[in-house]
């Protein structure tokens, strides 16, 4: 087979292959603008026959999703903050200084990325409660998400920091720079595309996490966007439209980032990769 052929059929695999990854998110834009009839047609509609607009209009005003928003997007600015200031330092080091001591560091730090959230927020909530956090929820649950992204943005940055060249903080120490001064002067700007994306990952897991806000928020007026929706959950109706109109709104800004930022984005993920 040619090369020629060869990139075609690789184009229609990925082509199918990428219908299918964005088909739901498809079908919940459409979902949205159906009726509560129609969304269990048989056959199913692809096509709303008639958009209900006013699905939206519906969860903008009864859901009150702006302070929704704005209550996810305080948690996700708090997570972003927390973790990058502190998640810096320890990816510079795990990039920097090879020893046994630090092979484990890293090790661990691998291990609790896998720790599920249903698994640590029983503990969180017995030892927020013991030191009086849970009086400030909103803080609670940005430091306990602080602590379950760390891992992943620390091994983010470490990939970032070890692309920096080793001889130009040698040379910057020669030149009479201190280590502090050669990390924020040199290091740090040839890094911060890593640390930006890595960020703004991080940003993406704060605005839509859902466990530790649930479990450690108790007032409604507190509660992100992620528990919002589920107010449209009824014991015995479910308004499925209103949930699609909600989650589509919800998403759509995130996807937009995403879509905006691909390329700084791959290069970010893969910086360090053939380090």
């Amino acid at each position: 087979m040619s090369t020629a052929w060869t990139n075609r059929v690789l184009l229609l695999v990925g082509l199918v292959l990428a219908g299918i990854y964005l088909f739901p998110l498809y079908w919940m834009y459409v979902t949205s603008l159906k009726t509560n009839s129609s969304i269990f047609a048989v056959p199913p509609e692809f096509l709303p026959g008639a958009p209900q607009w006013q699905n939206y209009a519906l969860i903008w005003e009864v859901a009150n999703l702006p302070r929704f928003l704005w209550n996810s997007l305080v948690i996700a600015t708090g997570v972003t903050a927390i973790t990058a200031i502190t998640g810096v330092g320890a990816a510079y080091v795990l990039a920097r200084y090879r020893n046994a001591w630090v092979d484990v560091s890293l090790f661990l730090v691998l291990m609790l990325q896998v720790l599920p959230p249903s698994l640590m927020v029983t503990p969180i909530f017995v030892g927020f409660s013991w030191v009086g956090l849970l009086d400030y929820p909103r803080f609670a649950a940005v430091l306990a998400i602080s602590a379950k992204t760390m891992p992943f943005f620390v091994i983010l940055c470490r990939a970032a920091f070890m692309t920096v060249p080793r001889e130009l903080e040698e040379a910057a120490l020669v030149d009479g720079n201190s280590r502090a001064g050669a990390f924020f002067m040199i290091v740090l700007p040839l890094a911060r595309n890593g640390i930006l994306v890595a960020a703004l990952l991080i940003f993406m897991q704060g605005f839509g996490e859902f466990v530790y806000s649930a479990s450690l928020i108790a007032d409604n007026r507190l509660h992100p966007a992620s528990i919002g929706m589920t107010n449209f959950l009824q014991p015995n109706v479910v308004n499925w439209n209103a949930i699609m109109a909600y989650a589509a709104t919800y998403v759509t800004p995130l996807i937009a980032i995403f879509v905006i930022l691909q390329r700084q984005i791959v290069t970010g993920l893969t910086a360090g990769a053939l380090k």
